[in-house]
This record gives C-alpha cells, sequence and structure tokens, in this order.
C-alpha cells in the first residue's frame, strides 16, 4: 500500500505531537478576590484585568486561554490530595471553560486551573460572600522551577506516553519523543514547526537538547519548544543504551536526565482518550483526512493508515526535513486489530521525521464494535494498546453488549460534561486474612460528572478485545465531581429495602452491605428519591440461575507474560460477557489489564501482547460476570445503567 500524501494529512500527523504537561510545585499562597476581579495564578497577583480567573460576585469566569477542572467538594483533604502528578495525568483536553457558579462555588469546593502561561494550579475555596471569595491555590512551576534554569520531569515516547520502568518503555531512534518539565524554553509559541523548507531547527524558543550515550553525543531537533514541553526527534545516529539527555535554555542547562534508548519502541498515536489516529484510504480526501471515528467507522477488509512512532532506526530518511521517498523499515512487526493479524503493505517513515505508519488492511473477520483493540508486536516489545471503531459496511459503530453506539458516544464526547449514574449489585469473592476467600455482597450508586473527552474512552473495550493501561503509582486521575442523587435503597430476592448511604468526603457515591445474593439469582429494584441535582428514578437488576463460577482458579496462581493465559468459567447470564483481568505492580511501575469475552463461549486466552506490556511482578488475576446493562433514566442525567457483577479473583505471580 503507497502513502498518499495531501495537505490535510498533516492535520493527522500533528495528533502526534501534543501531549499533556508535568511541573514542580511553586507558588503557594492563599488570596481573597473582591467582586470584579480578577487572579493571575502565575505570579499571584490581583487586579482589575489579565490573568487566568475573575470573581464576578456570583461565579468565576476564565480569562484568555486559561481552562479549569473541577473536583468537587473534597474539602482540605481532596486539596491535599491533589498532587504535580495527578495534574501531569490530566489530559488538557479535561479542562474547560465553564464557569463556576451554583453548586460549584461554595466553600470546600477544590478545582484545577490550567493557566494561560501552561501552568497547573490547584484551588480551594475556602471562604465565600457575596462580595468576596478567598482561594487557596498552589501553582506548578509558575517561576521556572524556582531554580533559574530548565528542570526536566519525564521522557516519553510522544504516541504510546509509556512511562519509564514497564517493559514497553524507552525512546527508539528516529523517533518523535518528549521531554516534560518546567522552565524548558520561551513562553508563548507552541506553534508547530514545519519540517518542509528548512526543516527542524535544533534550536527552538531558546531551548536546545543534547543526548549522550556510550559516548556517543547527538541533537534532536524539534517541532515545538514550550515552557512545560519540547517535542523532538531522536536522530537515528543515536546508540542503543543508557544514558543522559540535557536541555540547554539560554545558556543554562538542566540537570541530566537519564534516557533509554532501545532499538523499537512502537508507540500508536490516539486522539479521544485513547482512539487510535488512523485514515480510511477511501476518504483520505475528504475534509477530515478520513479519520475513521465512532460515526465513521473502520470497514472489515478496508485499507487504513495507522499513524505512530518508533518503528526503529532510520538512517535513510533525514531527521529533521520533510520527504516524498520515504523508506520501509526491515524490522518485523505484526499488527493485531481484534486479536487478528493484519496484513500490512506499508510499515515505516511517513514523509514527516520521527513519525511512522502503517499501511494495512481491517481483516475481513475481525470482531466489530467501538473500542476494537489495536497493537503492533515486534518480537517481545509491543505497543500501547489502542482501540478503533469498526462496523460491517461502516458509519456508526456499535456495542449493544455495553448499551451504547457510536452516533451517542460522539455526542458525549462532544459535549463539555457527561453526567451519569451507574447502580451495581455485586458479589465478590477474594483473599482475605491468612489468604483464604472471603465474599462480600454489597450495592452501589456512582453519580458523577465528567468532561466529553474524558468519557470517550481510556478503559474501554469491545467485546472479545483487550485494554492495557500503565501508570507509576502516587499518580492517580483525580476524583470525578460528584453529584446528588437523594436517597436510594434497594430490594432484593431475601426482601428489603435496604438504605445505600454516602460516603464523607466521595460525594456522589454510595454503598450499602448486603446479606446475600441468592446462588439461585433474582431481582434486584433500586428506587431513587431525587435529590438536588439528579431525579427520582427505578432500575433493576436480574441475576441469572446459576451464578457465574470460575472453574480453573489455580492456573491463576503465576502467569508467564510471554505466552498466552487461559481462563474457563460455567454459568453465568445468557447473552452476557465476561470481564477478565489482572494487575501487576514492579517499584512503582502497575499495569492493569482488561479483557472482555461472550460468556457463552466458557473460556477465554489474554493474548501474549497483552502480558508482555506487564511489568514483572506481583498481583492480582479476577474473572467477573456481569449482568446486561439495564437502561434507566433520571432528570439530570445523559446516561444511566444498572447491572450485577459476580466475581473471583486470587493473588498472581507476573514472570
Amino acid at each position: 500500500m503507497h502513502q498518499t500524501q495531501t495537505a490535510r494529512s498533516f492535520a493527522l500527523a500533528a495528533l502526534a505531537l501534543t501531549l499533556p504537561m508535568a511541573l514542580l510545585a511553586d507558588i503557594n499562597q492563599t488570596t481573597t478576590l473582591a467582586a470584579n476581579s480578577n487572579l493571575n495564578f502565575d505570579s499571584g497577583a490581583t487586579g482589575s484585568s489579565g490573568g487566568d480567573i475573575r470573581f464576578t460576585g456570583a461565579s468565576i469566569t476564565l480569562v484568555g486561554m486559561a481552562g479549569v477542572f473541577n473536583f468537587g467538594q473534597t474539602g482540605l483533604a481532596g486539596y491535599n490530595g491533589v498532587t504535580q502528578a495527578t495534574l501531569a495525568l490530566l489530559p488538557t483536553q479535561l479542562f474547560n471553560q465553564v464557569p463556576l457558579s451554583g453548586g460549584s462555588l461554595v466553600v470546600n469546593d477544590v478545582f484545577a486551573v490550567l493557566t494561560n502561561g501552561g501552568n497547573y494550579a490547584k484551588v480551594l475555596i475556602t471562604a465565600l460572600s457575596g462580595s468576596s471569595i478567598t482561594l487557596q491555590f498552589v501553582t506548578f512551576g509558575a517561576s521556572g522551577g524556582g531554580g533559574g534554569g530548565p528542570t526536566i520531569t519525564q521522557i516519553v515516547n510522544n504516541s504510546s506516553s509509556i512511562p519509564a520502568g514497564f517493559p514497553n518503555s524507552g525512546i527508539a531512534p528516529s523517533s518523535l519523543f518528549a521531554i516534560k518539565g518546567t522552565g524548558l524554553a520561551d513562553p508563548g509559541d507552541a506553534t508547530l514547526h514545519s519540517s518542509q523548507g528548512a526543516g527542524l531547527q535544533l534550536t527552538v524558543n531558546g531551548a536546545s537538547i543534547s543526548v549522550t550515550i556510550n559516548g556517543t553525543t547527538t541533537h534532536p531537533a524539534m517541532y515545538y519548544a514550550t515552557p512545560t514541553q519540547l517535542s523532538a526527534v531522536l536522530p537515528a545516529a543515536t546508540p542503543v543504551g543508557t544514558g543522559t539527555l540535557t536541555v540547554t535554555y539560554k545558556g543554562v542547562p538542566s540537570a541530566p536526565f537519564t534516557i533509554v534508548v532501545v532499538a523499537n519502541a512502537p508507540g500508536i498515536t490516539t486522539y479521544l482518550n485513547g482512539t487510535g489516529v488512523a485514515q480510511d484510504v477511501n476518504r483520505i480526501n475528504d475534509p477530515d483526512a478520513g479519520l475513521i471515528t465512532f460515526t465513521k467507522s473502520g470497514v472489515p477488509g478496508q485499507g487504513i493508515i495507522l499513524w505512530g512512532t518508533g518503528l526503529g532506526a532510520d538512517p535513510l530518511d533525514s531527521d529533521t526535513t520533510f520527504t516524498l521517498n520515504a523508506h520501509q523499515t526491515s524490522v518485523p512487526y505484526t499488527v493485531y486489530i481484534g486479536g487478528i493479524p493484519a496484513t500490512i503493505g506499508y510499515q515505516g517513515a511517513s514523509v514527516y521525521p520521527g513519525v511512522s505508519v502503517f499501511g494495512l488492511f481491517i481483516p475481513q473477520n475481525v470482531p466489530t464494535g467501538c473500542y476494537v483493540p489495536i497493537v503492533a508486536v515486534t518480537g517481545n516489545v509491543v505497543s500501547n494498546i489502542v482501540t478503533l471503531p469498526i462496523h460491517a459496511g461502516g458509519g456508526v459503530c456499535s456495542d449493544p453488549q455495553l448499551g451504547i453506539a457510536g452516533d451517542r458516544l460522539s455526542t458525549l464526547t462532544q459535549q463539555t460534561t457527561v453526567k451519569t449514574g451507574t447502580l451495581i449489585v455485586s458479589q465478590s469473592t477474594a483473599p482475605g486474612t491468612g489468604g483464604a476467600p472471603t465474599t462480600t455482597n454489597g450495592a452501589f450508586g456512582l453519580f458523577a460528572q465528567t468532561s466529553g473527552a474524558a468519557y470517550a474512552g481510556g478503559s474501554a473495550i469491545s467485546i472479545g478485545g483487550c485494554i492495557l493501561i500503565q501508570t507509576l503509582s502516587g499518580g492517580g486521575g483525580g476524583l470525578p465531581t460528584g453529584l446528588d442523587a437523594g436517597a436510594i435503597n434497594v430490594t432484593g430476592p431475601s426482601g428489603g429495602p435496604v438504605v445505600l448511604t454516602t460516603i464523607a468526603g466521595f460525594p456522589g457515591f454510595y454503598n450499602a452491605v448486603l446479606s446475600t445474593i441468592p446462588a439461585t439469582g433474582g431481582a434486584f429494584v433500586f428506587n431513587g428519591a431525587g435529590g438536588t441535582q439528579i431525579g427520582g428514578f427505578t432500575a433493576t437488576v436480574n441475576f441469572p440461575n446459576p451464578l457465574l463460577s470460575w472453574t480453573n482458579q489455580v492456573a491463576a496462581a503465576t502467569v508467564n507474560r510471554s505466552q498466552g493465559f487461559s481462563v474457563t468459567w460455567s454459568g453465568g447470564t445468557a447473552g452476557s460477557y465476561v470481564l477478565i483481568s489482572g494487575s501487576s505492580t514492579s517499584g512503582s511501575a502497575i499495569g492493569n489489564y482488561t479483557c472482555l469475552a461472550p460468556q457463552s463461549d466458557g473460556q477465554f486466552t489474554v493474548p501474549s501482547w497483552v502480558l508482555l506490556g506487564m511489568p514483572a511482578g506481583t498481583g492480582t488475576t479476577m474473572v467477573q460476570n456481569s449482568t446486561n446493562f439495564t437502561a434507566f433514566s433520571a432528570s439530570g442525567l445523559d446516561r444511566g445503567a444498572a447491572l450485577g457483577s459476580v466475581s473471583f479473583s486470587v493473588n498472581s505471580s507476573y514472570n
């Protein structure tokens, strides 16, 4: 398959060049604002104009390009729990310009601001009246890290963003990578520099980069440079090994930062929180350049171009300049779509330095859905696992077993906020004190608000597929904004009702302990009276007869990551699915995988391409059957779903 070059393709390549930014703490103060005054989080200064926010007396509005993400009324404990790592993991798309007012403008509300200067601030409302508001806040990195020179906090593959410490991390020569930190370059210019003409430059906005491996030093050219992030191409001549990277800004070098250069570190570029950036070759001249979306799905048998980076050193093409004669790599790759190997027509460099593409065909017998997994593999090295909407005939994707279709997903992802309610009746059997299995039964409710971009995916997967999430400890993604749904109770086959209670510090989260879920199943009926944000509702969860049984639990005690891992089961809800998941921890690296299989299959094998991305260490394996989703509606909700869950988990060693 030949590459097709159009002006629109640049928009697709540009999706590979934006990542969230991570900064270091700098400003820490408390400020009282009078009505109709502004606050600049980068300097701590107040005034009648400018800055990042404005307090009107009835709301907090955003100034310029500043954005806000609201954690909700989590108080001082929640404020203290928001760290630099927390904000570094939040996609910038979560920050919007919706004013904070009403229930969001109250004492103990905690929110984050992405400032006009590209920094993050966490904020706690400590006092409020009609004429003034008092804010306690910390701005991370507002004065360049406090030391006057650049500071590096992280180096990642620009497409996969896999943190250091995972078996598939590292940066390959000829690949696009990102340097995160503070004080890295001049502020104010985040322009994506073109590789056409003179090509990419070694110094951008006062910043330059040097990489030294085994005595050899190379100098990556950059697509862009901002105070908090540089995007650069690692030269093909960079040796493989562990060395150091230094950023020099206006003559002042950073402290050397460890960089691990590997032969291959494939990464697939994503958008919408996990959807792969892929073009339908039949629509490549459309205004959207053929981008595959929830409403313009990929088609079985269709040719696509999949964008990424990190396929390996490319000495035949330039590290800095655009070319219409890019070369393939000789490294053997297999790309699995829905677990099925795809036919590859081209694999290697794109026309843009550091940016790679696969030209391939979606298998005719591929599973379909809105979240069909795609992964690239060479030997025991795997890329990040991303998803792609696939539907016979194209058009709107569909995951009926998950209770949603692509047109609805597309609508929700374009909303500024999405309000959801989830009701669960759960039976969980897990190792207790001393290792003996303990069974607990409970009912739960979660009513929360998130952004449309965050709602799109992340950990979602279609039936027959698997997804892998790789994170570092201490860097949780923060709490959703809880919604008040009022009093909730549930009545089961053994009687009731049982009242669900709220948990202090976690608004919108409800739970109750249940005495039993009968082995013969039965119906559980939720009733909600409605609260200040969510109206009344009724929802029913029906458990089958018999409940799920995991029949080969002993096999999960030791998992060989280079081989597939098979599980078997019996029982469960007819027409539903079984979730197989696992976690493993080594040092600060935490891997979590999730697979979905039809309940009727009775077995599923977790592929090696999932397990190879898990860190070798200790963790758990879980097998869970969920009843089919029961939709419910209530005023104030965009989507409501109720389900039942029966799960078994065991301790596992991942070798």
